[in-house]
């Protein structure tokens, strides 16, 4: 049996489940002897995957793979969401990320670049546009090698600048922290 063959039958077990539970399947990989399971909540929903839920979710799946043992040999089976930082591969996780910051590496350069950083602001059937500091870029599907969303944290407050109920900020320049 192929990969692909196995992650579709993996899906199809996986999904009613998934549902089941008000959730989504983000995303289903196998690769190295591990089956990484991701699921999110619907989009706009207020809230992420809870541990509960992740819980759940990975003793229902283990069951169901346990009972139908769609994967010839040995393997891990991972539970997981997709995190604050999550990975853009279809064109269904862009979608659902419009209006939000995005990391793109590219398999090749477009107008001289091969990493684009900004704010996705729509999907097309064959691409993104991604509004950058100069311009909005389109980009098709097939140009990207990997894609990310980017967690972008609230305003650093101003240095010597009092917050409500708290003690002024120290006089010292704030440092940063290595990324």
């Amino acid at each position: 049996m192929t990969d692909t063959t196995v992650l579709d039958r993996v899906r199809s077990l996986i999904q009613p489940i998934v549902t089941d539970l008000s959730l989504e399947l983000y995303d289903c990989e196998f690769a190295g002897g591990t089956l990484r399971v991701v699921i999110d909540t619907p989009p706009g929903s207020p809230a992420g995957v809870d541990m509960e839920q992740l819980s759940l979710a990975t003793r229902l799946v283990s069951r169901e793979l346990d009972h139908s043992d769609p994967i010839p040999g040995r393997y891990t089976l991972e539970v997981s969401s997709p995190g604050l930082e999550r990975s853009l591969k279809r064109p269904e996780h862009f979608r659902r990320e419009v209006g939000k910051v995005v990391s793109v590496r590219l398999h090749q350069p477009l107008d001289g670049r091969r990493r684009l950083e900004g704010l996705l602001v729509s999907t097309v059937d064959d691409g993104v546009v991604i509004r950058t500091d100069n311009a909005d870029v389109d980009v098709p599907f097939d140009l990207i090698e990997r894609a990310r969303t980017v967690f972008v944290w609230g305003p650093t407050p101003k240095p010597g600048g009092r917050s409500p109920g708290r003690s002024p900020i120290p006089s010292t320049p704030p440092t940063e922290a290595p990324r």
